[in-house]
């Protein structure tokens, strides 16, 4: 009988404690929404586009993707011509060799609204394919060769089909593109880069 009691409490305790848990459930607040994590990149809709090298210098045969933004008949690929200008619907000629692209991009922005063709214009200009390079010389394949960035002199060679065996791979000529002189560069250590538009020479070394 005793032992029957005791169960009876028990359960009694129990039975409680369930409720009181079940009471104050109910009148605990509803969870905070969750917040995106801030540090998490937003997702887009477009790949982003990679910044272009703001010391890069346009000449011709680069080719230019211009974008004015709600102006489809605008928006195009254009080339710079061996007279170093882009020539642009109704604006015509904007000149673009030795320019940046920043500042390319400000003269033709400028264009658009100081020739009163379009309100407060907005116009993005990017690099789609670079002057080639050239390199002659003691390597297997002389010859023109699309430049693709970043490139130094020992991956020029490697397109043009490396070094031959006559080559001297200490000392290279080069000349920049809208130079009339050659630099002499040293390998050994140092692979310098070449830019859009170079001429490289690579000469027979003497035994």
């Amino acid at each position: 009988m005793v032992s029957l009691l005791r169960f009876g409490a028990v359960a009694a305790l129990a039975l409680s404690a369930t409720l009181f848990s079940q009471a104050a459930a109910a009148q605990a607040p509803p969870p905070a929404p969750a917040v995106a994590d801030a540090t998490m990149p937003a997702q887009a809709g477009h790949a982003a586009i990679p910044p272009q090298d703001g010391n890069y210098r346009l000449g011709p045969g680069d080719k230019l993707h211009i974008i004015v933004f709600g102006e489809d008949d605008l928006t195009g690929d254009y080339t710079v011509s061996d007279q170093g200008d882009v020539s642009l619907p109704l604006i015509g000629v904007v000149h673009a060799t030795g320019e940046s692209v920043d500042y390319f991009t400000r003269q033709v922005t400028d264009s658009f609204s100081k020739g009163g063709y379009l309100t407060n214009p907005h116009v993005a200009v990017g690099v789609l394919t670079y002057r080639p390079f050239y390199i002659l010389g003691e390597v297997n394949k002389p010859g023109e060769y699309p430049y693709s960035p970043p490139m130094t002199i020992m991956d020029a060679a490697a397109t043009a089909g490396g070094f031959t065996y006559r080559a001297n791979q200490h000392h290279i000529m080069i000349r920049h593109a809208g130079e009339t002189t050659e630099h002499s560069v040293e390998l050994r250590g140092n692979d310098a880069p070449v830019a859009p538009g170079d001429t490289i020479r690579v000469l027979e070394r003497y035994f």
